[in-house]
This record gives structure tokens, sequence and C-alpha cells, in this order.
């Protein structure tokens, strides 16, 4: 009769609990802002091997967000209000490329070291180049290769009133398309300019 085969072992709680609180740590201090990345350099430092059950990217979420609450409670409130009251400036100026805010400064995670990013469209990509030229505004091209389907046409970096922000610009075709969040795979959360500008006023509503 053949061996039932053993159960697989379960993760240690304990221990994920560790990676994730070392993880949102590295996070908010180091500004490593992959989950990934900081996951997998937090269970290196713990002696934990790559075989071994991580924590999940919400689990670091979780542990960010109570981190950056005990720790950076004022810090990270202050800067959170510059940051998307400069997205909105800039949203306000790309008005006829339909911008979104996306990622750690709309979801309220922004650390020390977050980047503002707001995706655009146009036609073509060479069309908000023009844009931003014509206004002196300099900015270099990060990516311009497409690599899966919600990778954008081409990605900008640029400064805008002191902070960093990267520029993700789409074809018109693609607004209608819902983009997965990298880290949790979930729907990417986005935000038109009427909703930042609630959130720089204090109604998140």
């Amino acid at each position: 009769m053949p061996r039932a085969s053993k159960p697989a072992p379960r993760p240690d709680s304990g221990l994920r609990r560790q990676i994730a609180s070392l993880a949102a740590r590295m996070m908010a201090e180091d500004g490593i802002g992959d989950y990934g990345t900081a996951k997998r350099k937090a269970a290196r430092r713990l002696g934990v091997g790559e075989g071994e059950s991580l924590p999940t990217n919400d689990e670091i979420e979780v542990e960010l967000r109570a981190y950056q609450a005990i720790y950076q409670e004022s810090e990270t409130r202050e800067r959170l209000q510059s940051m998307r009251a400069s997205a909105l400036e800039l949203m306000r100026l790309l008005a006829d490329f339909r911008p979104y805010l996306t990622g750690a400064v709309l979801d309220g995670t922004a650390g020390r070291y977050a980047e503002i990013e707001i995706e655009a469209f146009a036609d073509s990509a060479k069309d908000i180049e023009i844009f931003l030229l014509a206004r002196a505004i300099s900015y270099s091209v990060a990516e311009s290769r497409r690599q899966g389907s919600d990778a954008p046409d081409v990605r900008l970096r640029l400064e805008w009133e002191g902070e960093p922000v990267v520029l993700s610009v789409y074809s018109f075709d693609a607004e209608r398309r819902r983009r997965r969040n990298p880290h949790t795979g979930r729907a990417m959360a986005r935000a038109r300019a009427e909703i930042v500008a609630n959130l720089v006023e204090g109604n998140p509503a």
C-alpha cells in the first residue's frame, strides 16, 4: 500500500512576521521600493533560505503602514501632503493627456525616497515629450520597450517642484484597461485630478 505523503510543513508565522517587519523597515528607511527585493534582503539578513515561506506583499504593506505610523507619522503625513500637492499641479498641466496618480503617493505608503507615479495617455508618446520640451521641462527616458501587456509605451523621469516623478505614457485606447499592481497582483488603484485635490484638501472621499 503506498505510503501517504507527509503534509507540507506549515510556515512559521513568527518568522514570517519578522521578515515582513524587517522588509517594511528597509522600505521605510533605506528607500527600497520593491516588495520582492525588500523581503528577499530581509530574509537573507535573518538567515532564511530562498525555499522558506516568505511573507506576502500584503503582509509587508501592513507592517510598512504600522512602521510609518509609529516612527514616521508626522514625516510621512507632511511628505504625502507635499507630494500629492505637487502631483496635482503636474496633473493639471497635463490635463489634455488624461493623467492619473498611482503608486505609493496615492495609497499613502510613500516614504522618504518615494517617487510620484503618474499615468498619462496620448496618440503618441512623442506628443508628451514635445509638450514637456516646449515648456522647458527636462526629462529622461527610463524605459522605452514594452515588457508585458501592462507596460507603458515609454516611461519618463523628471523633477517637478523638487519631487521626483515617473511618468508612464500609454496610448489612449489603453486607458480602459486596468493594470495590475506589480506588488500585490490586484487591479492598480489610480485617481484623477479631482480625487487628488480632495486628498490634498483633507477630504479622502
